[in-house]
């Protein structure tokens, strides 16, 4: 037992304690019937010899990113990040004081900025995400989410994760699941961080992306971002994405908005042991408390479906334990 510690150990990639961890798979969650069903799955998807057995080759799991491993209220992170790099920039773009969605972003006017729609966010994205070599860009990634705080909580985003959902995360990956992130949120904004703070490598991130181009800057290649929407991972485009880029059907999906929607139900309408979750935000204590009528993860379609395709709700006010990690 000893040595099964240490090699524990050994390969923990976070403060998460593994020991405990194996003997008491999820603590962090309240004993309910999603967290047993959550472990059944994976005994069932382990237990060689049985008809739900899946080879370890075959168990992938996928999860979306905002709202699902970390907080995503008030607004998205990366959005936070793009209004940030508007005001990096406006020196430089005089025009934006009266040109929107720049405008509303450098007075302040969130609810304007908001009212611009996914085509005032995107451009605004790309606007403030182009132009630079994707090293460069990386570098600004890297900077920023190691200072960023979030604006309720005051700590760094990297803390506002979901410590029951790195348990799962870790819990999945101990019975040889490999664990995919399958965001809206743009790829490169993920990949230098997730690593870090999620145990899943940068190969591993599914998400939103610009158009790259090559080219020779001072003599030496470099990869260039340029200001053009290349693949939008979103609703309906979730699946094509994991088809792309995993190349085989995850047998476990977690989202928590309508945009997952299109993701849960591809995934749960393949052949053998499935399993599709939603979690579902209602703790406005120790989190926020929000659904349907929310501009950010609005769930609705979800919560209306989710009983009649087998989906798990998780609750959060009532299966979790706690919300964020502890303070370090």
């Amino acid at each position: 037992m000893r040595l099964a510690a240490i090699i524990l150990w050994a390969i923990s990639w976070s403060c998460l304690p593994l020991v405990a961890l194996a003997q008491e798979p999820l603590p962090s969650w309240n004993a309910s019937p999603r967290k047993q069903a959550i472990i059944d799955f994976v005994k069932r998807a382990t237990t060689t010899g049985t008809p739900d057995f899946v080879p370890p080759g075959a168990r992938i799991a996928v999860f979306d990113n905002d709202g699902t491993l970390w907080s995503e209220q008030p607004m998205y992170v990366q959005l936070a990040f793009a209004i940030d790099r508007v005001k990096a920039l406006a020196p430089k773009h005089p025009e934006w004081k009266t040109q929107m969605p720049f405008s509303a972003v450098l007075s302040g006017d969130l609810k304007s900025l908001a009212s611009s729609g996914e085509r005032g966010l995107a451009e605004l994205v790309m606007a403030t995400h182009a132009g630079t070599t994707t090293d460069e860009f990386q570098a600004i990634v890297k900077e920023w989410i190691a200072t960023a705080k979030h604006p309720v909580y005051q700590r760094p985003y990297t803390e506002c994760v979901y410590q029951p959902m790195l348990e799962l995360l870790q819990y999945l990956r101990m019975h040889e699941f490999k664990t995919f992130i399958v965001s809206g949120g743009g790829i490169e904004f993920m990949r230098p961080w997730v690593e870090e703070v999620y145990g899943i490598p940068p190969e591993q991130v599914i998400g939103s992306s610009i158009k790259v181009k090559y080219e020779l800057r001072d003599g030496k290649p470099v990869l260039v971002r340029l200001p053009e929407i290349d693949f939008i991972d979103d609703k309906a485009g979730k699946p094509v994405g994991i088809h792309q880029k995993i190349g085989r059907r995850p047998i476990l999906a977690v989202g928590n908005s309508d945009g997952d929607y299109e993701m849960l139900e591809y995934i749960t309408a393949g052949e053998g042991l499935r399993m599709g979750i939603l979690v579902h935000h209602t703790d406005g204590e120790r989190e926020v408390a929000y659904d349907r009528a929310s501009p950010f993860g609005r769930l609705d379609k979800g919560l209306a479906n989710a009983a009649g395709l087998g989906w798990q709700i998780i609750d959060m006010r009532s299966d979790w334990k706690q919300v964020f990690p502890a303070k370090r």
